[in-house]
């Protein structure tokens, strides 16, 4: 049974997020699944996916602008990759669960069933849809905020981490939902003085090589190698030939 997202709710909910003036109906639709449009032979554009498309380039412009004003001595391609992992699905989920949109989210009656709501990937993409809703409608002022406030303490964590984050653990998470089976690591190559070596980093996983990489330290190689393979799965978003 669906839950109660009445259109009181919601609205309810996105002025609670600290949004005044916005579209009812674009906010309706960035809450609504694909699975619950077909269901109810609803139009296509009923649906979040082109919402969800101007959210992604809206949320990635927010973080853009953070990063340059946040970063000023840092170089464009490790800024990069902090933006990378930030509008990955894992950070947007947190994000997600943070601000508790679930029980807004329709979805089809099977869909519901197997408990699709919960789902990273859909939740994700309700998010990035939310952002183009009130990108479209509400202050873009309040919602750059908005972003950056829910977005600055995993940022500022990233950065941290030394721009590749988490990527061996986004890597594990994506395998161990396919299978119980983990991706490895294996040294392919060791080159330089004994003072100054370079490593380089194989990973696979059942048996097909995902990708490989250098670095300073087999650890800092290996992390290197699981953000490639990150981007090569689609876990971390790509465009053009730096991944994002």
């Amino acid at each position: 049974m669906q839950s109660d997202c009445s259109d009181t709710n919601l609205k309810n909910f996105i002025k609670s997020l600290g949004f005044n003036e916005f579209s009812q109906e674009l906010v309706k639709i960035a809450f609504t699944h694909s699975s619950y449009t077909k269901e109810k032979n609803l139009p296509y554009n009923e649906c979040y996916e082109r919402l969800e498309f101007l959210g992604d380039a809206v949320l990635k412009m927010a973080i853009t602008d953070y990063l340059y004003k946040k970063f000023p001595d840092s170089h464009e391609g490790d800024l990069t990759k902090i933006r990378a992992v930030a509008v990955c699905d894992e950070i947007l989920h947190k994000i997600a669960i943070k601000l508790n949109i679930e029980p807004y989210i329709k979805v089809s009656d099977a869909e519901e069933k197997c408990g699709g709501k919960k789902l990273e990937s859909i939740q994700a993409c309700v998010m990035e849809a939310l952002f183009g809703a009130l990108y479209l409608s509400a202050d873009q002022e309040t919602l750059k905020n908005f972003i950056i406030k829910n977005l600055t303490p995993l940022i500022d964590d990233i950065a941290s981490n030394k721009t590749v984050y988490n990527a061996k653990a986004l890597l594990q998470e994506y395998t161990q939902s396919k299978s119980k089976d983990l991706p490895e690591y294996e040294l392919v190559n060791t080159t330089g003085a004994a003072h100054n070596r370079t490593f380089t980093m194989r990973v696979t996983y059942h048996g097909e090589e995902l990708a490989s990489a250098s670095g300073k330290t087999k650890k800092q190689a290996q992390q290197e190698a699981a953000f490639l393979a990150c981007q090569k799965l689609g876990i971390i978003k790509t465009e053009g030939t730096l991944n994002e």
